[in-house]
């Protein structure tokens, strides 16, 4: 599996439902994992796409939730 296809640990306890917070802690997960602007990007959009419920659904789908 490539950087592109592996699922990222990100922390999200204590990002006190800040959906940005999430967003953010996202992303950088995503970069130190080696993904490529595009692929960040698109998930982000997908993040983005819906109410905060769906945003949490995405980031379950794309990385490893803590």
């Amino acid at each position: 599996m490539n950087s592109q296809e592996m699922k990222p640990e990100v922390q999200l306890l204590g990002q006190d439902g800040n959906a940005f917070a999430i967003m953010g802690a996202c992303q950088r997960a995503a970069q130190r994992a080696g993904w490529d602007k595009e692929k960040i990007d698109s998930v982000l959009a997908e993040m983005m796409e819906g109410d905060y419920d769906h945003l949490l659904r995405t980031a379950m789908k794309h990385f490893e939730v803590d």
